[in-house]
């Protein structure tokens, strides 16, 4: 199962059945689960735990050394889930001190140049299309979709279920449930088709659908003016509007709209 051009590390823990394909390199302190299959040309490196059948592409460059300047050298960890895919040349750098290790959670596709910098955070089932690019501490919440040739600035918080368009520059935190698209970003529209692919009920659409036209729709008002009315109606008892609405008030570098 390990091609015999692979350089492996003697104190990597490869579990049995691992598939190591040719001129892939694994360091030291790498781990890799049952079931995951590396194609060929991969580069492991760093304190890198990785779970159960994830699947690398050609080029694929995991666990590299932050690019942030003030990383001193440090022991600093990546944390890969299950059931991961990482396409051809996608790169998935460390975290940058020892406290916060880059983290990617389970079921999640990351398409051909695909980047995820330090200290990410990204959840479960999410995409990132060719050269979707997270800047440093970004935060990506569980079904978000980013569009090919986006790109989020450092310390970004992308909400659950959200879908951001092609070509998007992401500067303030994207909420959850909406289609955010263009340069500069802006909300379009709720995504109702994705959520009501992921069993939302009508119900719940409904009442998203509503909370967007209340705070999206009109820029006269700020988003606390807009959430305090909100909060005093029917719309606002629904669980994920509760959540839209919390998503809002926590967000440190502003929200999309």
């Amino acid at each position: 199962m390990i091609h015999s051009t692979a350089i492996i590390d003697p104190a990597a823990e490869i579990a049995d059945g691992v598939e190591v394909g040719a001129y892939c390199v694994v360091g030291a302190n790498v781990s890799i689960g049952k079931g995951s299959v590396l194609k060929s040309h991969v580069v492991i490196e760093g304190h890198t735990s990785i779970g159960e059948n994830n699947i690398f592409f050609p080029f694929s460059a995991i666990g590299q050394i932050t690019q942030d300047l003030k990383y001193v050298g440090e022991p600093t960890a990546l944390h890969i889930g299950d059931h991961n895919t990482f396409r051809e040349n996608t790169t998935i750098h460390r975290g940058t001190t020892e406290e916060v290790p880059t983290t990617i959670g389970s079921h999640n596709l990351f398409l051909s140049y695909s980047h995820v910098a330090h200290d990410c955070q990204v959840g479960n089932h999410c995409i990132l299309s060719n050269n979707g690019t997270l800047g440093g501490h970004c935060t990506v919440g569980d079904h978000a979709i980013i569009s090919g040739l986006s790109g989020a600035h450092q310390f970004c918080h992308i909400g659950e279920h959200a879908l951001v368009g092609g070509c998007t520059k992401i500067v303030q935190d994207v909420p959850p449930y909406m289609i955010v698209d263009g340069n500069p970003a802006a909300v379009r529209s709720p995504n109702l088709v994705g959520l009501q692919r992921r069993g939302f009920s009508e119900e719940a659409r409904r009442s998203i659908k509503n909370a967007y036209r209340k705070l999206f729709l009109s820029k006269k008002y700020s988003l606390t003016s807009l959430i305090d009315e909100l909060e005093g109606t029917e719309t606002a008892q629904e669980t994920h509007v509760k959540r839209l609405i919390e998503f809002i008030r926590q967000s440190e570098r502003g929200v999309i709209r």
